[in-house]
């Protein structure tokens, strides 16, 4: 009996030797499918439409997303260029390419609702991505963008937080107008003029679809908890909290509690603080909120010093997006799960993967 490829093998046709696909009740042999030996027009041909419309979909992405050269997309998917040109150019006739893919990329269907059934989620979008060691920011961020496209709409409410995903999906959210659109930062920002600043990120987010920003002015850890208080209760700020009851929908990411997270890197977080909270059982955090891996805050005083929206308060927004991904926040982005209970997850097909794996 022969033996079906592997799902990633879908995408890979220069590795399909000596396979037979069924088509239409027959056998069509398929012995050494390479691009050396096999002209792209009867490749093309030789494939069922689900594997064409598949592999179509990965050089697009691979071409649109990825910013990889057509000699590249040729390398990686074992074809020759001419081939990816005719991929390319057929995607463009079938108007499958605008800020991000719209094909659609089968082999992460049974991931995607594998992640929503056994969390509860309403909708898992996955980012496919064609180096699993690369950085996904790119391609989950380019998800997230193409999902912010179709969604916003008038009259909506939504409270943003921030980090490196969050602000590399501007360059992929295709702004227009609308009416009565509020956006609405969910923690406070930093002293200096940062790329990542939390304020930064919601003004540009607001200003994408002509809308309101709401800004906290305040930074994002204070010194104490008594600081908090004083802020909260004599300047203001509290009226910016309470608009947060009345949001439509949440966009946070997570971020991990290595050296390389953005929180450390900014100087939010000192070494002894990030070694206590290690020590308290933190894996990340959610807007400053520090949890472990079932989700639940550890006691620990940064918690208390933070100028954020708090979880329960956010678990009551309808509509709640965690965006995140990547090898250095799979804990944390379980206990995120757990304590948002999020309505959609956007992350890349290997964290979905590495979820599903550490759920089990």
């Amino acid at each position: 009996m022969l033996t079906p490829p592997k799902p990633w093998q879908a995408f890979w046709p220069g590795s399909w030797r000596n396979y037979s696909l069924a088509r239409r009740g027959g056998m069509l042999k398929c012995a050494d499918m390479t691009k050396e030996n096999t002209p792209a027009r009867t490749f093309a041909e030789m494939l069922p439409q689900t594997d064409v419309d598949r592999l179509r979909a990965r050089a697009v992405w691979l071409y649109f997303v990825e910013g990889r050269t057509q000699s590249d997309v040729a390398t990686l998917l074992g074809l020759n260029r001419v081939a990816v040109v005719r991929l390319l150019a057929d995607a463009r006739r079938r108007n499958e390419v605008r800020i991000t893919v719209s094909a659609p990329l089968a082999e992460l269907v049974k991931v995607e609702r594998a992640l929503e059934e056994r969390f509860a989620i309403n909708h898992v979008i996955a980012a496919p991505v064609s180096d699993p060691t690369a950085d996904p920011v790119k391609v989950i961020a380019a998800a997230a963008g193409a999902f912010i496209n179709r969604t916003m709409q008038s009259g909506m409410s939504v409270g943003v937080g921030w980090g490196q995903t969050l602000y590399n999906t501007l360059p992929f959210i295709a702004g227009r107008t609308l009416d009565d659109f509020r956006v609405v930062s969910l923690l406070g920002g930093i002293s200096a003029a940062r790329r990542f600043n939390p304020a930064e990120f919601a003004w540009q987010f607001a200003q994408l679809f002509q809308g309101d920003g709401f800004l906290i002015p305040a930074p994002a850890l204070v010194d104490s908890a008594e600081t908090k208080h004083a802020l909260l209760e004599r300047c203001g700020l509290a009226e910016i909290f309470q608009m947060a009851d009345h949001l439509d929908m949440v966009l946070v990411s997570v971020g991990g509690i290595s050296t390389i997270t953005t929180s450390y890197r900014l100087g939010h977080l000192s070494e002894p603080e990030r070694r206590s909270l290690v020590d308290a059982g933190a894996v990340g955090d959610v807007l400053y909120n520090f949890i472990d891996a079932h989700g639940r805050l550890v006691d620990n005083q940064v918690n208390g010093r933070a100028i954020s929206v708090d979880l329960p308060q956010l678990r009551k927004t309808p509509e709640r997006v965690l965006v995140s991904g990547g090898p250095e926040k799979i804990r944390a982005l379980l206990g995120a799960i757990k304590v948002l209970e999020p309505t959609v997850l956007i992350t890349d097909e290997v964290s979905a993967r590495a979820l599903l794996e550490q759920q089990n």
